[in-house]
Formats: structure tokens, C-alpha cells, sequence
């Protein structure tokens, strides 16, 4: 069996099933430990979280796929919970791709997703999003299933079409990324629960759908249109960041450590490091 095989048959399971989940935003081996201690079906690690947690720079593609495909690998490494990766424009055109999956299957995901967007931004554009054309997106859907070693690995077609041009050419984009195979579409920006109702009876694959607005948080409703996750933000790093700040803060001015409140227990870090298994190796091999 492929040591990737279980968390990928998870994450399938979670795609041929009837229900919606919610996955954990993730961005690290502790972040990634943390969701599946609590108990989350499955992990969302996404490119600007790993630019974040990386280089500690904006979502801008500044990021290299090596960068990308490691920290991811030290994720798998770590948790057993399935990660789906936002594995952006593929870093590059459809070579790249392929070569972005080989990366990624390597490192562990349970699924990954390619997406249609013109990235890095051009120049001239302003900062304003646009599509690459149907035809050069299927090229890197192709590209990266060719890519896959696993057939477990799961690999979604992602397009932005229905917030940057119209819910036709969504239609249209989805259409195309599962005539060329893909196993799911990652709707990004859908607007409106209208919006989905139009777009989801044209598409036979799962959909995963990154974000909406908050009458679209409807698990059973989006289950029935075939939607097997939402992804609800990344709140995870945010709030991460606003702990070490308050911490640093409060030590900075003053506060002693003792006194520092918001920490960690130590049975909580003995938790998320697994002391005890680390413990009971020492004694058996020490």
C-alpha cells in the first residue's frame, strides 16, 4: 500500500459521499496536528498561507513550488489528516504543472487543486485578476493528471469565472476541466446562492467551493447541490499572528512571564508535540 493511501481514500470517501464539510485552514506540522486532534475531517492548505507562514510575505506568488511542496511534506509528515492544497496557477505554464503535482503527490496531499488564473500577475494589469482561455486551462488539467503517480491523489480544476467574467463561462470552464478528467471543480467567488444553483446542475464531478456569502453556509443545502466542502477563510494564521504580537507585546512592556495569559498548557504541548510517544521511545532506546 502507498504510505499516502489511507488519507487519500479519506478525502475520496469525503468527495463520493452526500454530506458538506468544513476543513481546517492549516499551514503547518502543529496547525495540521491541532485540526486532526480535534477531529476535522480534513486539512486546506493554501498557497497564501504558505507564503505567509513561509516568507512572511502577501499572497503575490512570491512563493517557489519547492518551498510549497515541502512545507506541505512536513505537514504530511506530521498529521494523518487529509490535505487538499490550493496549488495555485501551477507555478508556471503546464510543464510546470506536471511537475508541480509530481512535487506535491511526493510530499503527501490527499488532493490538490490547479487554477485558471493569469499568475503572477502580468504586467500592466494593476493588480486586476483575469482568466487565462479555456484551451490553456485544460492544458494544465491535462498536465497535471498526467502528473499524478498515485490515482488516489485527488486533482480539482479551480476557476474564479464566476466572480471575474460570467456564471456562463464558469459553466463553460467547469465543463471543459471535467471533459479533460479532473475529479472535482473548486468554484471560487461564487456570489450568491443563486449563483450556485445555476452553476452546480452543470457540473457532474464534486464541487468544492472556496468561500460565499454567509447565507451560503448551508451544509445540507450545499450537500444537496453537490458541494463536499466549503472553505470558510483562514482564520487560523490570523489569529496566530494576533497571539505572538499580544505575547511579545505584553513582554515588552512589562508584563512578567508568569503573568502572560493565553499560553499553551503544558499537557496541551505535550499534546500537539506527542511528549509522551517521544518519551516512551527514550526510555525503550535510551
Amino acid at each position: 500500500m502507498h504510505r499516502w493511501t489511507n488519507r487519500r481514500q479519506r478525502f475520496r470517501a469525503i468527495l463520493q459521499g452526500d454530506q458538506c464539510v468544513y476543513p481546517a485552514s492549516v499551514y503547518d506540522p502543529v496547525s495540521a496536528r491541532i485540526a486532526e486532534n480535534i477531529g476535522f475531517e480534513m486539512g486546506m492548505y493554501a498557497g497564501s498561507l504558505a507564503a505567509l507562514a513561509v516568507l512572511a510575505a502577501p499572497d503575490l506568488i512570491l512563493l517557489t513550488q519547492t518551498e510549497y511542496a515541502q512545507q506541505a511534506h512536513r505537514m504530511g509528515r506530521a498529521s494523518e489528516l487529509p490535505l487538499f492544497a490550493d496549488a495555485d496557477h501551477g507555478y508556471g505554464n503546464a510543464l510546470n504543472v506536471k511537475r508541480t503535482v509530481e512535487e506535491l503527490d511526493f510530499a503527501g496531499l490527499a488532493g490538490l487543486s490547479i487554477e485558471d488564473t493569469d499568475l503572477p500577475q502580468p504586467f500592466g494589469s494593476g493588480g486586476k485578476a483575469s482568466l487565462l482561455s479555456i484551451d490553456e486551462g485544460v492544458g494544465k488539467m491535462k498536465a497535471a493528471l498526467e502528473g499524478r503517480s498515485d490515482p488516489n491523489l485527488v486533482i480539482a480544476g479551480r476557476t474564479s469565472a464566476a466572480h471575474l467574467t460570467s456564471l456562463d463561462d464558469a459553466i463553460a470552464r467547469a465543463q471543459a476541466y471535467e471533459a479533460a478528467g479532473v475529479d472535482a471543480i473548486f468554484l471560487v467567488g461564487v456570489p450568491d446562492r443563486d449563483a450556485l444553483e445555476t452553476i452546480a446542475p452543470k457540473i457532474t464531478v464534486p464541487i468544492l467551493l472556496g468561500g460565499g456569502a454567509k447565507d451560503m453556509r448551508d451544509p445540507a443545502w450545499l450537500a444537496s447541490l453537490g458541494v463536499r466542502f466549503l472553505l470558510r477563510g483562514h482564520h487560523t494564521f490570523s489569529a496566530s499572528v494576533q497571539a505572538i504580537h499580544d505575547t511579545m507585546q505584553a513582554l515588552r512592556d512589562g508584563v512578567a512571564p508568569e503573568d502572560v495569559t493565553g499560553t499553551a498548557s503544558g499537557e496541551l504541548m505535550r499534546t500537539v508535540t506527542r511528549a509522551d510517544d517521544y518519551a516512551r521511545q527514550g526510555k525503550d532506546w535510551l
